[in-house]
């Protein structure tokens, strides 16, 4: 489907900039509310990230929705795996998250979840785009939707976040440094360890509407490392600004990226027997976590770039666990989409039940080094379609053999192709990927000329 609005994860920009203004926010809350209402009444639930322009964009959606007779739930700041959660206990047709994510707080970003909590089909995000060439109207007086505010999300999330866990577990006696990228876990996820008797030092959780996501949270951990090692605390969490993404830091700390999340939580609970399927990964994910469950028998396979395409690889399958290295990490069995605190959870548990600490869990899977070069492209083409290139992928996969993987992959958002090579030997990584992009941007050259 081409879409005109929507990319793979919403609609996402710079506030001010189209489409990220209040004039197209109103409309696309009425455009959505219009698709809906084609069931008979219904109900949206609407969160949010602490961005400043939250605010605005709140209530632009809640005027477009109203306007096409849809009533509205408004949760405030929530975490965007939260809005899954909430948008099916509640029953709504759908929710609608608030922000950008992991961005700086200057962009923001429209989210859609279906009735089910999961990503809305391709169909109606393409009739919520045919409604928007249409013209705005309101429906009659007696007809347009309510609003109001649910006082008791925070509450509903912490105890669905407790639950994932049987409820004889404890986390007394561990010392926990929490990173909230100043973001919409702040409230929810203090509260969740401590409540679970662990020991928490929070950093970056007081936000303030621009500092989300600054020098903190799960896409710059550097002050976490610092602050475990300070604190002497048995591990660190990281959160990004809309808390579906984790990082975490060791008691040596070191960080613990996704891949290494995916595998600790994979062979814990293999070794528990409650491991079934296999675990996605994508395109990035290091070549030493698909080693590493290899050497366990637990499949893998991966997925494209996106959260989007894990989730389609793990239906496809019929498996529950998958993510990227960056840290989205998805656990089917537990919730419809990537829950950061959910996965912390997983670990956590990991621990409890194997008496090891962060750092030895994450021992049994070695990462290989991996080396990326942007190359600029001339125009949107696909690099494996040029014979030089196929040439040139093949001869470093064969000096790589078995040691090691290649890919090149044009980017979504930025005019380049990425180049990345992966192997045992940091050195020959380097000099490999150094040479493959040089003969990448040699052919590219050519063709643009």
């Amino acid at each position: 489907m081409s879409r005109k609005y929507f990319g793979t994860d919403g609609i996402r920009g710079e506030v001010g900039q189209f489409p990220i203004t209040p004039d197209f926010v109103l409309k696309l809350g009425w455009a959505a509310g219009c698709v809906f209402a084609r069931e008979g009444r219904s109900k949206i639930l609407i969160g949010k990230d602490t961005r400043i322009s939250g605010y605005m964009f709140e209530s632009a959606l809640e005027a477009g929705l109203s306007a096409a007779g849809v009533d509205v739930l408004l949760t405030g700041p929530m975490p965007t795996p939260a809005i899954a959660y909430l948008t099916r206990t509640f029953r709504a047709n759908a929710g609608i998250v608030i922000s950008a994510s992991h961005n700086v707080y200057s962009d923001n970003g429209i989210k859609f979840f279906s009735g089910d909590g999961t990503k809305l089909p391709d169909s109606v995000e393409q009739a919520i785009e045919a409604q928007m060439d249409l013209a705005m109207t309101t429906v009659p007086s007696a007809e347009l939707g309510k609003a109001r505010r649910i006082d008791d999300a925070a509450g509903r999330y912490i105890e669905f976040c407790k639950g994932t866990l049987h409820n004889r577990f404890s986390l007394k006696g561990m010392r926990i440094v929490l990173d909230c990228a100043n973001g919409a876990t702040y409230h929810v996820a203090p509260k969740v360890l401590r409540e679970l008797g662990a020991d928490v030092i929070e950093i970056a959780s007081s936000p303030d509407g621009v500092n989300i996501n600054d020098a903190c949270g799960a896409t710059d951990p550097v002050r976490l490392q610092k602050v475990v090692l300070a604190e002497n605390a048995d591990l660190g969490v990281a959160l990004d600004g809309d808390g579906d993404r984790i990082m975490m830091v060791d008691h040596q700390g070191e960080v613990v990226d996704g891949d290494e999340i995916l595998f600790i939580i994979a062979t814990a609970q293999q070794q528990l027997g409650e491991f079934e399927g296999g675990v996605v990964g994508t395109l990035m994910s290091n070549f030493g976590l698909e080693q590493a469950l290899k050497r366990r028998d637990i499949p893998f396979v991966r997925a494209k770039v996106g959260d989007r395409y894990v989730i389609e690889q793990l239906q496809q399958h019929g498996w529950v666990l998958g993510g990227e290295s960056s840290g989205h990490i998805v656990c089917g069995q537990l919730t419809t989409t990537g829950d950061g605190l959910v996965a912390a959870l997983q670990v956590l548990k990991a621990m409890v039940d194997r008496e090891q600490d962060l750092h030895t869990l994450k021992s049994g899977m070695y990462k290989m080094p991996q080396t990326m070069i942007n190359v600029a492209m001339p125009r949107k083409l696909d690099p494996m379609q040029q014979d030089e290139v196929v040439a040139a992928v093949r001869e470093v996969e064969a000096e790589l053999g078995q040691r090691g993987r290649v890919l090149l992959r044009p980017s979504g958002t930025e005019p380049v192709v990425r180049v990345m090579v992966e192997g045992e030997d940091e050195g020959e990584v380097k000099r490999l990927c150094s040479e493959l992009a040089q003969s990448v941007e040699k052919s590219l050259r050519t063709l643009a000329s």
